[in-house]
């Protein structure tokens, strides 16, 4: 009597052995491909799905910023801002600190009705550091009368994620289109 290392398959006779390793190998690929594919979609980067997230949020909290600014609401403005944030704004020193965004930014207002439309033209991300790049028109009607003043600027601002996922401005510099005399 023959002793075979490997058993064969309980309804293996000779005419269908063939079918039966198939069969086998067919599963064997089957379950190869279901693994590889599981790999594949496991091993992706999922960053970009964060970084379109990421970009969503900055620029939802650059909406919100806006229609503080067109509401003439400085603290809405200020808490889009680090503690230590840095204010650049044309012809004047940098301003540091949430409170120092939200003074700059309520000086206006109580000179003027404002309107703004801003965009960004950029968004990049880079791990808990963005940077936006974006294009602003501002509206400003004295309040004690006379002709309003329209301006349109360029402007960068430098973002940070906080501890609960939220982005918050670091740094915001514009500076005018227009020439000065």
């Amino acid at each position: 009597m023959r002793h075979s290392i490997v058993e064969p398959h309980k309804n293996a006779t000779p005419m269908n052995t063939p079918f039966l390793l198939c069969g086998m190998i067919q599963k064997f690929f089957l379950w190869a491909f279901m693994l590889f594919g599981l790999l594949v979609v496991y091993s992706c980067d999922p960053s970009s799905a964060t970084e379109e997230q990421d970009i969503a949020a900055i620029e939802a909290m650059s909406k919100a910023r806006a229609v503080a600014f067109n509401e003439g609401n400085a603290a809405n403005i200020a808490i889009h801002f680090t503690d230590d944030a840095l204010l650049m704004a044309p012809g004047q020193p940098a301003s540091q600190g949430k409170e120092a965004v939200q003074a700059y930014y309520q000086s206006i207002f109580d000179q003027y009705e404002t309107s703004l439309n801003s965009y960004y033209d950029e968004v990049k991300v880079e791990g808990d550091l963005a940077y936006g790049r974006g294009f602003a028109e501002v509206i400003l009607k004295p309040k004690a009368g006379g002709e309003s003043v329209t301006s349109t600027a360029k402007y960068l601002n430098i973002l940070q994620r906080q501890a609960d996922g939220s982005w918050k401005t670091t740094h915001d510099i514009w500076n005018g289109n227009e020439s000065t005399p």
